[in-house]
């Protein structure tokens, strides 16, 4: 693989990992934009290593240095550890230590951390308590309260049936099999919950499902799209001591020069 990271680089990989597709792009430390996004399909029923191969062939699609990497994935994330992938491959993400597994890969430091959570840093205004929510392949939250990260829910997960959570309800499955109508109908519904149960400030909706939203938002409700976000991936690496660094060389990460 030509890889062309060099540790002296400022620039940054952001990578986001979705159910259908992985993207990657270099950014500057800043969070301006400074290559082309580059995806490919996310491998259906993906593995650890499936999803490494595809890391692997996006880098070499990239022709801009990096010296570090930000990953945005779409499951539970605790120090560089996956412990849940849902829309992945089910019951193969067990503890898997991604982030040293890239960093192996490309020989610099990386942090990873929730998709919407990442996207979220991008995202907010930094006042007050502001909501992230990707609809996609799931459902993803992020939660934010004067520009700070809360620690991260799997609020996917939380039931809304004895059958159901909320990727089930408001998935890309669901879309599929009930149609616009009355998925807007439950995205609706799930809005008005966490209005009542959160009473945010400000929410914004991204994911690629977001585009079939017919109803009106409220003036405190915005659209926000994957581009939008992007700067999440940089604003990763201003978060001092936050967030775990893995990296095959220790000595030579932003943290400890």
């Amino acid at each position: 693989m030509p890889v062309k990271q060099k540790k002296e680089s400022s620039n940054i990989l952001s990578i986001d990992i979705g159910g259908t597709s992985i993207k990657a792009c270099i950014l500057s430390p800043k969070g301006d934009l400074l290559s082309e996004f580059k995806k490919i399909p996310t491998p259906k029923n993906a593995k650890p290593e499936a999803v490494i191969k595809v890391i692997s062939e996006l880098v070499a699609l990239l022709d801009l240095e990096f010296g570090r990497v930000s990953i945005g994935f779409p499951g539970y994330v605790k120090c560089g550890i996956v412990y849940t992938a849902p829309n992945l491959a089910k019951d193969k993400w067990r503890q898997v230590d991604l982030a040293r597994q890239v960093s192996d890969l490309l020989g610099c430091p990386v942090r990873l951390i929730n998709d919407a959570d990442q996207q979220a840093l991008g995202i907010v205004s930094g006042k007050g308590f502001e909501i992230v929510l990707t609809v996609g392949t799931g459902f993803g939250t992020a939660l934010v309260f004067d520009g700070e990260l809360l620690p991260h829910f799997e609020l996917a997960h939380f039931p809304v049936s004895k059958t159901k959570d909320y990727d089930d309800y408001i998935g890309t499955k669901a879309l599929e099999r009930i149609g616009k109508k009355d998925w807007n109908e439950r995205l609706e519904q799930v809005i008005q919950t966490y209005k009542t149960v959160f009473n945010y400030d400000t929410l914004y909706i991204g994911g690629g499902n977001s585009k079939h939203i017919t109803f009106e938002l409220a003036p405190n409700i915005k659209p926000v799209t994957n581009k939008d976000g992007i700067k999440g991936g940089a604003k990763l690496w201003e978060v001092a001591e936050k967030y775990h660094v893995y990296t095959t060389h220790p000595s030579k990460t932003p943290d400890n020069e």
